[in-house]
C-alpha cells in the first residue's frame, strides 16, 4: 500500500514533530512506530505560542526526516493527500480549516476544535456542506485506562476528571489545555450536558457538569501538576485510573493513520463539538461565576 502524503500546517505546536516522528523517524523504537503515513511537508508561521527561535528548531528537526518546511500554505498543500492541522493557537483554527476545506482533502484537526463553541460550530457547518472527512480529539481520550474503566462502567453516574491547567500565551487557558480532562469526560459520559458552573481557586479551577437524571461531571483544573486520571461511579461500584501519558501519541498516532486510510473519523465531530460547548462553557462560567445553561 502506498503511503499517505500528509501536509502539517503549523509549527507552533510540539504534535507536529511528535507525531511526524512516530510516522518516519526510523530511529523511533518499533513499538511507537506507525506505518503508511509520510509527514512531506509542514508551514510555519510565529504565533503567541512559539518564536522564530522555536520554530528554526523544530523546522531543523523535521528537515532531517525529509520534510519540506515553508511559509506558504500553497506550497505546503501541493501534493499531499491528506492535512493535518497543528496550531497551538485556537483563534486560528476557523482561518486554516477555511482554508483547508477548500481542497476537499481528509483533514485532521489537532485539539480543541476551535476558540470557543461559536466557532466550533462554524467548522462542523462547513465540514457538513462540504461532505469533508474531519477528525478531531485529543490523545487523553485513548488512555488504556480510561478505556478500561469506561467498558467497566459505560453508563457511570458521576464522573472526576483531573488534569493540568496550562497556561495559555494567548485565549483561554481552559479551553488551550483544559481540553484534555473534558475529552476523557465526554468519553466517559457522552454527550447531553445541561449545566456547567465553575469555581477559580489559586491553584486552578473546579468545573461541574450536570446531566439528566442526577448524573454529574466534575472535571478538576490544577496549575503546575502534570498528572491526568479520575474515576467513575455508580452509587456502589467505582473505577479509579491514572494515565500512562508515554502511549498517548503513538495511541493518537494509529487513530489518524486509521483514519487517513478509511476515511472514517473514529470520533463523531458531534462528540467533538460537546468537548468545545463544555469548554465554552466552563471558560464563560469561570469568568462570571454564572451558572452555563447548554
Amino acid at each position: 500500500m502506498n503511503e499517505i502524503k500528509v501536509a502539517a500546517i503549523g509549527l507552533d505546536t510540539s504534535h507536529t514533530a511528535e507525531f511526524t516522528k512516530r510516522f518516519q523517524d526510523s530511529a523511533c523504537p518499533k513499538e511507537d512506530r506507525v506505518e503508511g503515513v509520510r509527514v512531506i511537508s509542514c508551514m510555519r508561521f510565529e504565533t503567541p505560542f512559539q518564536n522564530k527561535e522555536g520554530l528554526d528548531k523544530r523546522q531543523k528537526q523535521l528537515e532531517e526526516w525529509g520534510v519540506l518546511v515553508t511559509e506558504s500554505f500553497d506550497e505546503a498543500v501541493k501534493g499531499a493527500d491528506a492535512l493535518m492541522l497543528e496550531i497551538n493557537d485556537a483563534a486560528l483554527h476557523l482561518e486554516y480549516f477555511k482554508k483547508a476545506a477548500l481542497l476537499g482533502k481528509p483533514i485532521y484537526l489537532d485539539k480543541p476544535l476551535a476558540d470557543n463553541a461559536e466557532n466550533g460550530r462554524e467548522i462542523l457547518k462547513i465540514a457538513a456542506e462540504k461532505k469533508l472527512k474531519v477528525f478531531s480529539t485529543s490523545s487523553l481520550r485513548y488512555d488504556s485506562g480510561l478505556i478500561s474503566a469506561s467498558a467497566k462502567i459505560p453508563e457511570p453516574l458521576f464522573a472526576h476528571m483531573y488534569g493540568p491547567l496550562g497556561k495559555a500565551a494567548s485565549g483561554s487557558s481552559i479551553v488551550w489545555y483544559g481540553v484534555h480532562a473534558f475529552e476523557m469526560l465526554v468519553r466517559a459520559m457522552g454527550k447531553g450536558a445541561g449545566k456547567v458552573s465553575a469555581v477559580k481557586t489559586d491553584s486552578g479551577a473546579v468545573i461541574t457538569v450536570q446531566y439528566s437524571g442526577k448524573r454529574r461531571g466534575v472535571v478538576e483544573l490544577n496549575e503546575g501538576a502534570w498528572v491526568y486520571g479520575g474515576d467513575l461511579r455508580l452509587n456502589d461500584k467505582a473505577e479509579p485510573f491514572v494515565v500512562d501519558s508515554g502511549k498517548l501519541y503513538t495511541n493518537l498516532c494509529n487513530k489518524i493513520a486509521g483514519f487517513l486510510k478509511t476515511g472514517v473519523s473514529p470520533v463523531p465531530l458531534e462528540d467533538t463539538m460537546e468537548v468545545m460547548a463544555l469548554l465554552d462553557a466552563a471558560e464563560r462560567a469561570s469568568v462570571s461565576g454564572k451558572e452555563i445553561i447548554l
